[in-house]
């Protein structure tokens, strides 16, 4: 296995107990919930973000954890890290040129390992509904407490929705004042025509310089979220 160097992953005291707060309610799921895939509606509302934190921090709580990044068309993760060797990574061994264990990569925090997402394939749709990819769920199951996986925008591609039909959950990350309660809806519609259920939301990127956070009644467009009681709301956890 490659080894990679986490970039200083550790928040502020404030963001440190949201991702714990976050990990919580994740656990407070059920046992039965350990593949878990993280979508959003745009690009740029800190997804990819939210999903890497919230692996380190499970990971930290002595959880064995896989993060895999999913999105094929548009990676960053692989800019979070330092690393010394060649990576290959999900698309690499989906379109059967490298073995499972060879695109694992151990990191520097214990029982924190990563997929990373490879290059960018032509048919990252079907690389992801293919037999190949669910078994390889199936296997890392077996293996860790917890999959995280970082998937595209459901706003934009179809992948999420294609990856959700093999995962135990799915949590939609959604950046606070910058979209709409419409948009949402209909990611929530698409989410909800796979096998998969919505566990919650993770409202990101709050800004806490106005007391925003007291005056939700500002958020106009947020003030529906009532309609989301059934699914839980994991709460903020961005700056």
């Amino acid at each position: 296995m490659v080894k990679v160097k986490l970039n200083d992953w550790k928040q502020d005291y404030q963001m440190d107990e949201a991702y714990k707060a976050l990990r919580t309610n994740l656990q407070f799921c059920g046992a039965d919930k350990k593949v878990i895939a993280f979508t959003s509606c745009t690009p740029n509302e800190g997804k990819s973000n939210v999903t890497f934190h919230l692996a380190a921090s499970l990971a930290e709580s002595g959880k064995s954890v896989l993060l895999i990044d999913a999105d094929l068309r548009k990676s960053v993760l692989l800019g979070r890290v330092e690393v010394d060797d060649e990576i290959v990574g999900l698309t690499h061994y989906l379109s059967k040129q490298e073995k499972l264990a060879d695109v694992i990569c151990t990191t520097s925090q214990p029982r924190f390992h990563i997929i990373f997402s490879g290059i960018v394939p032509p048919n990252p749709a079907e690389l992801l509904g293919s037999r190949l990819f669910k078994e390889m769920i199936n296997t890392v199951k077996e293996v860790y407490d917890y999959i995280i996986i970082d998937t595209p925008p459901l706003g934009r591609v179809i992948d999420s929705a294609v990856i959700a039909d093999v995962c135990d959950g799915v949590v939609i990350v959604i950046e606070a004042g910058a979209i709409s309660y419409r948009f949402v809806q209909d990611v929530k519609n698409q989410l909800e025509k796979t096998n998969c259920p919505i566990l919650g939301t993770v409202l990101n990127k709050v800004d806490y310089s106005n007391d925003v956070y007291g005056k939700y009644g500002k958020y106009g467009k947020y003030g529906k979220y009532g309609k989301y009681g059934k699914y839980g709301s994991y709460g903020e956890v961005e700056k």
